[in-house]
């Protein structure tokens, strides 16, 4: 916890996450409050398969007010291991389970208003072992060479950040 923060007052608190008005003491001595969005940590997986192909879905999303092309991920459940969300993920979003899973890195999504921290692992060595999907979830799996899926993130087709920073850190697992 932020040995800054003065008071904390939730405003909401949901399903996906809670919001709440944060009071700071700044570096001045002034006290300030910010509204924080608090939300589980997650995890984003980048699949490939051993003919090099990256596993990719596309789901409606509320805030893009679009379809968009994202890689497998989801929120961590009560007290789960991030590797195992990863895998569970794998599962439910294209079918498969993953041989190995490599954690690459992690990041916060968007610091400045929310405390949502997200791994990255790549997985290897894919093998058939779906899950249901969530009920709230309808989503078309799509493969891709992985030199088309840099294309894509280059040329702006991607415009989902989790996916453009995760194929960021797997760039030299991918690419030689």
């Amino acid at each position: 916890m932020d040995n800054r923060i003065i008071k904390k007052e939730y405003h909401y608190r949901g399903h996906a996450f809670d919001v709440s008005k944060v009071y700071v003491k700044l570096p001045d001595g002034r006290e300030r409050g910010y509204d924080l969005v608090e939300h589980g940590d997650s995890v984003t997986i980048v699949p490939v398969s051993a003919d090099g192909l990256l596993y990719f879905v596309t789901q409606h999303r509320i805030g893009a007010g679009q379809e968009l092309l994202e890689l497998p991920a989801g929120v961590l459940d009560k007290n789960e291991k991030p590797i195992v969300a990863a895998n569970r993920e794998l599962q439910e979003e294209i079918g498969k389970a993953a041989g190995e899973l490599q954690e690459l890195g992690g990041f916060y999504l968007a610091p400045g208003y929310t405390d949502e921290y997200m791994l990255v692992y790549l997985a290897t060595g894919l093998y058939e072992s779906p899950l249901d999907p969530d009920d709230d979830e309808f989503l078309q799996i799509i493969t891709m060479p992985v030199e088309e899926a840099y294309q894509k993130a280059y040329s702006g087709e991607i415009s989902d950040g989790k996916t453009l920073a995760s194929l960021l850190l797997a760039k030299p697992f991918l690419i030689p």
